[in-house]
């Protein structure tokens, strides 16, 4: 298996985001100042998860999933690590 780098945790707003776990929360409580933020917010999820359910997977998840915030994460962990991705890079 081909080593890759791991990515970093999103910095939205100036703001330190510390865990996926605590990303995703801030998607889906749409914690974001304005609309415009939490927009920049789900486009900021689709970009460092790569799935190819984007936000559906927050949105429009499937009736196989577990569509809590620990769910979504376990499914980009699984997914990036099953399709030769790297993981997330802590704190």
């Amino acid at each position: 298996m081909k080593y890759s780098k791991p990515i970093s945790s999103p910095s939205c707003f100036g703001e330190r985001i510390s865990t996926e776990l605590e990303f995703v929360r801030k998607i889906c409580r749409a914690e974001g100042e304005t609309e415009a933020d939490d927009d920049k917010l789900v486009d900021e999820f689709r970009r460092l998860a790569e799935h190819p359910d984007g936000s559906d997977l927050i949105y429009y998840p499937r009736d196989d999933r577990e569509d809590s915030h620990e769910g979504i994460v376990k499914e980009v962990k699984e997914w990036r690590a099953k399709n030769g991705k790297p993981g997330f890079k802590q704190g």
